[in-house]
């Protein structure tokens, strides 16, 4: 069975609070309950702290992308790797 998408755009949102993603948690769950899936469009920064808060940036399909810390930047800090062998 394919799963048809269906795209809600968040810009008519005005106050963000948590009542407003419980909403949209239970509209995501009725949602593929029917066989579809809600993906979020034009999420504004608060709501999307919110989701991400609540920890359901996953389950409705909001990709965060990660900001570097503010020491990362200044020093040119990469991603953790394991370092080579040191030469005998």
């Amino acid at each position: 069975m394919s799963t048809r998408k269906v795209t809600l755009n968040c810009a008519h949102i005005k106050e963000s609070d948590l009542s407003v993603v419980d909403d949209l948690a239970r509209m995501q769950v009725e949602a593929r309950r029917c066989g579809c899936e809600v993906h979020l469009e034009d999420v504004s920064g608060e709501l999307l702290d919110l989701i991400c808060f609540a920890g359901l940036d996953g389950a409705l399909g909001v990709e965060v992308e990660r900001q570097p810390e503010e020491w990362e930047q200044l020093r040119g800090v990469e991603e953790e790797r394991e370092l080579d062998d040191p030469p005998l």
